[in-house]
């Protein structure tokens, strides 16, 4: 199968409302397929998806009807890689041609052909005049809703976290210390030729994702992580013996975490709603030899009933997901502003029932992965308001973390980071009597 058509049927499954990373990683396990293919296959497809709207202002301007979604995916490839790409422009248009042409008629490969030649002519002046026109929100490829929530969120620094949030990401996987070292792994790495991009105490930043095929993976010795969530429980800090509870805890990573700090001594409570999910929870404990921890089916609103208290506990919110745009950019086209208040609206219930079973002198992290004012420091405001007996800890942030510290003391990891995933967190203490 030619690798641009690979590439239509994987983004064909997205727009029909298939997450990115899942529907990437399914066809990287099903086809064998060298570096080289799997390279330009994962920088195409997640390069469509991330500049959609800029790509289909293009073809719409050229086109006025599209019936067929291979045809039009062909279009987003051919203008990706015309655009973003080191491509040249002839023999883009004419292997886009020559596909259509096999797939159809010649007539539909000389649609094809006039799109794609028409718009290598305009390219340059189409995105000057959008830049004149200061609409970075199709030049960047966002909603409209989204673009002028940043502006407001952001003000003069907009046009840097809209910029910053089209970054392309980088593997990320922590090192298990229970059962293997950052030692090991390293050489393990040097041994592959995979190069470290960056590393965030044990996560490290790789420039290829074949370590999720190692057995080092599949017997838990490294486990997919970001080192933005990784930061969450850093800051908690749950030690040996404590009583914790993660209210929010599917799939497990930062549960497991946890038990790592706590070097599998202790309680950990592992909360969700969803029995599947539990069961994931379940697997990854028993995947990373952790077994202090119990999954339960819960609503974390619904935590007074359960009668315990708890030393520590980490709500880290269901949230609207904007800090990982990077690593799932089909995001941006489901949601809307509704949905960023409806989910400020469960954070604040789930934050304040787990202030409520946190024992005095208890410590409590809320974090997101997000980067919306009423997601983070709008919820930070109105808890504290609510509940003077809490006072923010302060705590520290690596030096090679880029971010900035809100006005109550929590910290956002944003535009000024060039690798991490953008990501809100903030510590407090409960007050003895």
């Amino acid at each position: 199968m030619n690798i641009k058509q690979r590439v239509i049927s994987l983004i064909t499954e997205v727009d029909n409302g298939k997450y990115s990373n899942i529907a990437l990683n399914e066809y990287f396990k099903e086809n064998r397929l060298d570096k080289k293919e799997r390279g330009f296959i994962t920088e195409v497809f997640y390069g469509v998806i991330r500049n959609k709207i800029f790509i289909d202002e293009m073809i719409n301007k050229r086109a006025k009807e599209i019936k067929k979604d291979w045809l039009r995916n062909l279009l987003r490839i051919s203008i990706y890689q015309m655009t973003f790409m080191k491509s040249d422009e002839r023999g883009v248009v004419w292997e886009a041609a020559e596909l259509t042409k096999k797939k159809f008629s010649v007539p539909v490969s000389r649609f094809v052909n006039g799109v794609l030649r028409g718009y290598a002519r305009e390219k340059d002046e189409e995105i000057a005049k959008l830049k004149e026109e200061g609409r970075y929100d199709i030049l960047y490829s966002y909603p409209q809703w989204f673009f002028d929530k940043v502006k407001k969120d952001y003000g003069d620094k907009a046009e840097e976290v809209l910029k910053s949030l089209k970054k392309i990401p980088y593997m990320a996987v922590r090192v298990n210390r229970l059962t293997y070292s950052e030692e090991k792994f390293e050489k393990l790495l040097k041994k592959l030729d995979i190069k470290i991009v960056k590393k965030v105490d044990t996560v490290y930043y790789l420039d290829s994702g074949a370590v999720l095929y190692l057995d080092e993976f599949k017997e838990g010795k490294i486990i997919a992580q970001d080192g933005a969530s990784y930061l969450s429980v850093r800051v908690l800090n749950p030690k040996p013996e404590e009583h914790v509870l993660d209210t929010c805890a599917a799939p497990g990573s930062k549960t497991v975490l946890m038990a790592e700090f706590m070097e599998n001594k202790g309680e950990i409570m592992a909360l969700d709603i969803y029995p599947h999910k539990i069961k994931l929870i379940e697997e990854n404990c028993e995947k990373m030899g952790i077994d202090i921890v119990k999954a339960v089916k819960m609503d974390a609103r619904k935590l007074k009933e359960q009668g315990k208290k708890f030393d520590k506990i980490l709500v880290d919110a269901p949230c609207s997901g904007y800090g990982v745009i990077r690593k799932k950019p089909e995001i941006l086209y489901s949601k809307g502003l509704e949905n960023v208040e409806e989910l400020s609206k469960l954070q604040y219930e789930i934050l304040e029932s787990a202030a409520c079973i946190l024992k005095d002198e208890g410590e409590l992290v809320y974090s997101t992965c997000t980067i919306t004012y009423e997601e983070n420091t709008g919820n930070v405001k109105r808890f504290l308001e609510n509940n003077p007996q809490f006072e923010v800890v302060k705590f520290e942030i690596p030096q090679n973390v880029g971010g900035d510290f809100d006005q109550f003391g929590g910290f956002t990891i944003n535009y000024k980071e060039e690798i991490l995933d953008n990501f809100y967190m903030i510590k407090f203490r409960k007050k003895g009597e």
